[in-house]
């Protein structure tokens, strides 16, 4: 899949305008093998609206700051669900995609949790629309909902993981906002 990305600002005469159009690189970091990302947009703190030309997204670190947002679109690779956990990599093979990782995801893995993989806690409230495929999102308990396609999420800073638990590769776009006070 392919995410084209259109941006709209306004000029010095007060229009309205394409400021770009484009296709988005995935980014596929090994650790996460199978999965994709789209950094489509972020922000940070108080913005000038309306936008002038020039104005270009926060993407970095992953997780926005105070007053922040953050929006994306994700890959998910069908995972059995009863498959037994990958072995550990050996440690320079961890080393190397973890700096991987953090070097094109800044921040993302400081909120998963080494003993439950894919669990995860985050200070922001995210949106999130399933566009394919059936997801299953974990809470605790190892409660689990199903979330087949045009599911759309509220995420309310809960302990959760994805899975992909299908026969095809999901996607969902996502909206993080900041919640700290």
């Amino acid at each position: 899949m392919q995410i084209k990305r259109v941006v709209t600002a306004v000029d010095e005469q007060g229009r309205s305008v394409v400021q770009e159009e484009g296709e988005l690189e995935l980014v596929e970091p090994e650790l996460f093998a199978g999965y994709g990302m789209w950094l489509v947009w972020g922000t940070e703190g108080a913005l000038q609206m309306p936008a002038p030309i020039g104005t270009e997204p926060a993407l970095r670190p992953f997780f926005p700051g105070p007053g922040g947002t953050r929006f994306g679109v994700f890959s998910l690779p069908p995972e059995p669900r009863d498959a037994p956990p990958a072995g550990p990599p050996d440690e320079e093979s961890l080393q190397r995609t973890v700096a991987e990782a953090e070097e094109l995801l800044p921040g993302m893995l400081s909120v998963f949790e080494p003993d439950h993989p894919g669990m995860h806690t985050t200070p922001t409230i995210d949106y999130d629309i399933v566009i394919k495929g059936t997801l299953t999102l974990e809470l605790d308990d190892g409660v689990e909902v199903e979330l087949p396609p045009g599911t759309a999420i509220v995420q309310n800073g809960t302990r959760h993981a994805w899975h992909n638990y299908g026969a095809e590769t999901a996607i969902m776009a996502y909206v993080i906002v900041d919640a700290r006070a």
